[in-house]
């Protein structure tokens, strides 16, 4: 059963449905309205790069990134030396 994507024609809300392949219509979740019609739905990619590929990217470049890497460091010992032990 394929996720289709819904829009009310009464209040205008659009969300999204686990339904039968086919469907063309489903009840508005928001008003309860019969008839909320199938919207063509579009593809969830993105040209921006995940966090690992910027790294990679900053140190080919060699760009400073401020001394984030200590101060996430710094940040998890702090979280260590306050954890209480078993």
């Amino acid at each position: 059963m394929p996720i289709y994507e819904f829009e009310c024609g009464e209040c205008g809300e659009r969300f999204e449905r686990l339904v039968p392949a086919g469907t063309d219509n489903a009840e508005c979740p928001a008003c309860g309205a019969p008839g909320a019609g199938r919207r063509l739905s579009t593809f969830g990619l993105t040209r921006q790069p995940t966090p690992a590929q910027k790294r990679r990217m900053e140190d080919r470049r060699g760009t400073d990134r401020g001394g984030a890497r200590e101060r996430f460091g710094e940040s998890l010992a702090r979280a260590r030396e306050r954890k209480p032990g078993p």
